[in-house]
């Protein structure tokens, strides 16, 4: 049994990830290694904040880790509100109102064109590794959708009439940025270990 940690505390986040996981690999959380406190993500980018957690979590435990870091790209806003995604409406976090900001300034915009990207930055005693996955979508004009969590009510993926947050786990799974960075990483773990 290979033991990693995620820098998370995303209980979806790890429940997601888990299950794309080899089974011989036991996915441990920040809680579980005995860290609580918020790790800074001050690089303003997706790649620097997930070295950032990586190095401060791998700092602290000495185990191996990865973090990633995803955002939300949104063309018609210059790409916005990328890295910012998960604090898009400020302090305290909350989706439901990152999700009411990006419906207002997409209001009578045409052009709905937008991204989902992950970068995964694996750390070890050898350095650190990264995996990029993107998802190409647009961007609903309402919410949609009770599954899922941050933008997956009003996301598209290219091809789909259904948001991720009417999909199953399976189905959101097949076509998830995350999944599709996290292939890459498990690809990487297998051949590398």
């Amino acid at each position: 049994m290979i033991q990693l940690v995620f820098a998370s505390a995303n209980e979806n986040k790890i429940k997601e990830i888990q299950s794309i996981l080899p089974q011989q690999i036991q996915l441990l959380g920040l809680k579980d290694v005995g860290i609580h406190e918020e790790i800074p993500e001050t690089t303003g980018t997706l790649e620097g904040n997930a070295r950032q957690k990586a190095e401060y979590v791998f700092t602290k435990t000495g185990l191996n880790c990865f973090s990633d870091d995803t955002g939300l790209e949104i063309q018609a806003l210059n790409n916005a509100p990328g890295v910012d995604s998960a604090m898009y409406a400020g302090i305290p976090r909350s989706s439901q109102r990152n999700i009411e900001k990006v419906l207002y300034e997409m209001h009578g915009k045409l052009e709905r064109t937008a991204q989902f990207r992950t970068v995964i930055c694996y750390m070890t005693n050898h350095g650190a590794f990264y995996f990029e996955g993107v998802c190409a979508g647009a961007i609903g004009r309402e919410i949609r959708g009770e599954d899922g969590f941050g933008y997956d009510g009003i996301f598209y993926p290219a091809g789909y009439s259904r948001t991720f947050a009417e999909m199953n786990l399976k189905d959101k799974k097949m076509l998830s940025h995350r999944s599709k960075a996290f292939l890459q990483f498990v690809e990487y773990l297998q051949t590398n270990q």
